[in-house]
């Protein structure tokens, strides 16, 4: 792929006076009495992701938490001739 391609193809965040005419637009289309309600439902979108995010990873610690505990739990080869 030559390195034009790879600057098209490139996406980059917006900077400085691209976020102005972003929120310009959004202003524009939504206009000003909508904008507060937009950015509490916004907020409350991203505050349940996150919660949901966390108990996804609590999840994940707590089920890896309890196959170390099991596997520390079984005998090993060791324990078993011992025992017989």
């Amino acid at each position: 792929m030559t390195e034009c391609m790879q600057n098209v193809m490139a996406i980059q965040m917006p900077q400085g006076l691209d976020w102005v005419w972003i929120l310009l637009i959004v202003l524009v289309i939504f206009g000003g009495k909508k904008l507060p309600d937009l950015a509490r439902n916004l907020g409350k979108g991203m505050s349940e992701f996150k919660k949901g995010l966390n108990e996804v990873q609590n999840e994940v610690q707590n089920t890896k938490d309890d196959i170390v505990n099991e596997i520390k739990k079984a005998p090993t080869n060791d324990d078993s001739k011992k025992t017989v």
